[in-house]
């Protein structure tokens, strides 16, 4: 069925049928597959035929989920990992070579930072930070050996954001490659490629599935990017398994009416906190009070379902909240159906220093906040006694 609307691609394509006629589709649990003979064995290594020869290149189960996210998101083909973090060393595998140069957002996931400064660094790779509120610093960290703008926005904890059109114009004037994390946003609030990305990666794990159930990535792009991606993935072995990929595309069924709840509740929790004598600070994009409100407003459709606060009182006010709450969950996870509450500093992003962190505004009251799908009024209160 064509369609141009979201939810009716997310929820109505899927592979073909068995002759079983399955309405929801089928769980294909193989590593392997059978030939009919020997020349379409040789005929499909040579990549001469299209179909299935390994589950750690293909599967049906992860050719749907790969093929809905394209469709979701406007890029031409696709690779799905093990997990977001595979997604992001692969992409950074398949491109970088020893002597290469990488430009980021400083504020980035704690693994991603780990990736960078340890991981590629060991291996000739060099990076320098830029601040996505300081988009004029961007062009100047560019060099000769440049081979890639790489962004997460909104980040992660910080909530900052930047224009995507205008890093995607920086990127073709230099001829490098711009690498979109659009993990808190997804494609049902944000599609990086449509804005000028080259390539899009998500943790899956996160607001894809979204009930905290199996991990997952996913690196989106055109069919010439991602078959470099593949090529080294088919070797690397960062591959999705055909369970969790199954899970994944169901999941999308439900993602649009699932974010949007998340975004409605948490634009509230928001709202409330915003005007709490005990917070310090309140970063969520759809807040007017947001540095980047205007840019959040022309590129994404709502302010997802991340707010990140400050308590006063430091360290100590951020466990005295977090020890107060009831219903919220104590966790290093986000984008479940259940709220969460997270401190950065001592857990995801805990081997930054204490200097790095202040430069991505994390604080010791720094407390990220996941509005789950429970009822607002309970998320409300739950916070409210936390803070009393």
């Amino acid at each position: 069925m064509m369609s141009e609307n979201f939810e009716t691609i997310a929820i109505r394509s899927q592979i073909e049928r068995s002759s079983h006629k399955e309405h929801s589709s089928a769980i294909y649990l193989t590593s392997s597959y059978k030939f009919d003979d020997a020349e379409e064995m040789r005929a499909l290594f040579a990549n001469e035929k299209k179909g299935n020869v390994y589950s750690r290149y293909s599967n049906p189960n992860t050719s749907e989920f790969i093929e809905k996210m394209c469709l979701l998101e406007g890029a031409e083909d696709g690779f799905a990992t093990a997990t977001g973090m595979a997604s992001i060393f692969t992409t950074f595998g398949a491109f970088l070579k020893s002597g290469d140069h990488i430009v980021s957002s400083r504020s980035v996931f704690g693994s991603t930072h780990q990736l960078l400064t340890t991981v590629f660094a060991k291996w000739g790779v060099t990076f320098d930070y830029a601040d996505l509120d300081k988009p004029q610093d961007w062009e100047g960290l560019i060099k000769p050996n440049t081979k890639m703008i790489f962004v997460e926005t909104p980040s992660n904890p910080g909530i900052d954001i930047i224009d995507l059109e205008f890093l995607a114009g920086l990127a073709k004037k230099h001829n490098v490659l711009f690498v979109v994390d659009n993990c808190f946003a997804t494609p049902y609030l944000q599609q990086p490629i449509k804005l000028g990305a080259d390539i899009s990666i998500h943790s899956a794990t996160k607001y894809i599935d979204g009930q905290g159930r199996v991990l997952g990535g996913i690196i989106l792009g055109s069919k010439v990017l991602i078959a470099d991606i593949i090529a080294f993935a088919r070797h690397s072995g960062p591959s999705l398994s055909p369970f969790n990929a199954w899970i994944l595309s169901k999941s999308l069924e439900t993602l649009a009416v699932r974010m949007d709840r998340h975004c409605e509740n948490a634009l509230k929790v928001a709202e409330y906190l915003e005007k709490h004598p005990k917070i310090k600070l309140v970063k969520y994009p759809f807040l007017k009070s947001h540095p980047q409100y205007e840019i959040a407003k022309k590129q994404m459709t709502q302010g997802g379902g991340i707010v990140t606060i400050v308590v006063q009182g430091g360290i100590d006010g951020a466990r005295k909240f977090m020890d107060g709450l009831k219903m919220f969950s104590i966790s290093a996870n986000l984008a479940d159906t259940r709220s969460i509450a997270t401190h950065p500093a001592t857990s995801t992003h805990s081997k930054l220093t204490e200097e790095q962190r202040l430069e991505v505004g994390i604080e010791q009251g720094s407390i990220r906040l996941s509005i789950g799908l429970e009822h607002i009024n309970d998320i409300l209160k739950d916070i409210e006694d936390a803070l009393a």
